[in-house]
């Protein structure tokens, strides 16, 4: 129950004050990115309706337990990403759970290696140990993706080697494009197979000169998502070989996700595909443009010590650092939006780093594509101008 404030008002609950700042940010009437969170469920609902007819028949039957719309985006998926099979999974977290003990019983071995940022690792509440008796290893500990030198020389063996791409806790970082095919060899030499933790995979063919096939070509399975970047409602894929995916559908009904009816999910991630996935490249130039000027107006207002990382951005979501408590930082975030502009939006306290800084992440999208540099290097002084 929510306490009184000194006046005798009611104090906000948290789901209140989340409600609140929805609202002031999706009032601004500059931003950034627009995001899926920004929408009522009348708004997403009405969008399905009069365009979801551009990826799908809607006089067509609703989908049950998986054919239908599903169906259709679970092939649209495997095509996009040059595999012959693909299954629809409700969350990424249930995707990945399956094709990582696929895999493990092919290879004999449950020890899987990737990164301790990785999301499994951090946000998963160790579900590869708790469901499928996996074990997890890290060839590095570096804010980066192993490189060949730290697999091929790692002391234990591994079945699978996980990469997320890009690793976003890292601040959305990714290898160079011959450092990914080193590290994929590196792996078959140790005769582990690959697989990509791709929900953020199709923002990085920009980054790595390839188009999407060629990139996911490289693992032997491959997890996306559709709400992270693509603006979907929900859902998840996982592409890969035919026998491998046939078994991760098994899995799926084990674990609970054979849902009865899933076309909302459906009609929005095939609309991401249509609508979002080809813009992506424009979003990331645009978010080198954005990142040199965020770094530009805290120079020029006198901040004596930020970050903006990666610079370059390597996709077209960043990092920004500041040395203030992130409490201080979300208020004049919240304040500047109520004045119309959205520069920065939720800031958490350093996870890892030193005590006092905070970060936040900034993604630019379609909305962001009308600023200037010179719009966010004003953005920015009006930002700093509301600090203590």
């Amino acid at each position: 129950m929510a306490g009184q404030t000194p006046d005798g008002t009611a104090e906000e609950t948290p789901d209140q004050a989340h409600q609140r700042r929805l609202a002031v940010f999706r009032s601004a009437g500059r931003t950034l990115a627009e995001q899926s969170v920004d929408h009522t469920l009348a708004e997403r609902l009405a969008a399905l309706l009069a365009d979801g007819a551009e990826v799908y028949d809607l006089d067509e039957f609703t989908d049950l337990y998986g054919n239908g719309a599903v169906a259709e985006l679970e092939r649209r998926t495997a095509q996009e990403l040059g595999f012959p099979a693909a299954a629809f999974f409700p969350t990424g977290t249930m995707a990945q759970q399956a094709a990582l003990r696929c895999w493990a019983a092919r290879t004999g071995s449950p020890v899987v290696a990737l990164h301790p940022l990785a999301h499994p690792e951090v946000h998963e509440r160790q579900a590869f140990a708790r469901l499928s008796g996996l074990r997890t290893v890290h060839p590095t500990d570096e804010p980066r993706l192993p490189n060949a030198e730290e697999v091929l020389g790692f002391e234990e063996p591994f079945g699978t080697l996980m990469l997320e791409l890009p690793l976003r806790d890292a601040g959305y970082v990714l290898p160079t494009w011959d450092e990914l095919v080193a590290v994929v060899e590196a792996a078959r030499e140790r005769d582990a197979v690959v697989h990509f933790d791709g929900a953020r995979l199709w923002e990085t063919t920009a980054h790595f000169g390839r188009p999407l096939r060629e990139i996911a070509g490289l693992a032997d399975s491959v997890y996306v998502s559709f709400y992270k970047t693509l603006g979907g409602l929900s859902g998840a894929v996982l592409a890969g070989p035919e026998s491998l995916i046939a078994e991760a559908r098994a899995w799926r009904h084990r674990y609970g996700g054979q849902l009865f009816q899933q076309f909302p999910a459906a009609l929005a991630g095939l609309l991401g595909l249509r609508r979002v996935l080809p813009e992506l490249p424009t979003y990331v130039a645009h978010a080198e443009v954005v990142a040199r000027a965020i770094g530009e107006g805290f120079a020029a207002a006198g901040v004596p010590w930020f970050r903006v990382h990666p610079e370059p951005p390597h996709t077209h979501q960043f990092q920004v650092w500041l040395p203030y408590d992130a409490e201080v930082l979300g208020e004049a975030s919240l304040r500047q939006a109520e004045d119309g502009v959205c520069l920065f939006r939720r800031w958490s306290a350093s996870p890892s780093g030193p005590a006092g800084l905070a970060v936040t992440e900034v993604t630019v999208n379609a909305p962001g594509l009308a600023w200037s540099a010179d719009d966010v290097r004003a953005a920015v002084a009006d930002f700093v101008r509301r600090l203590p």
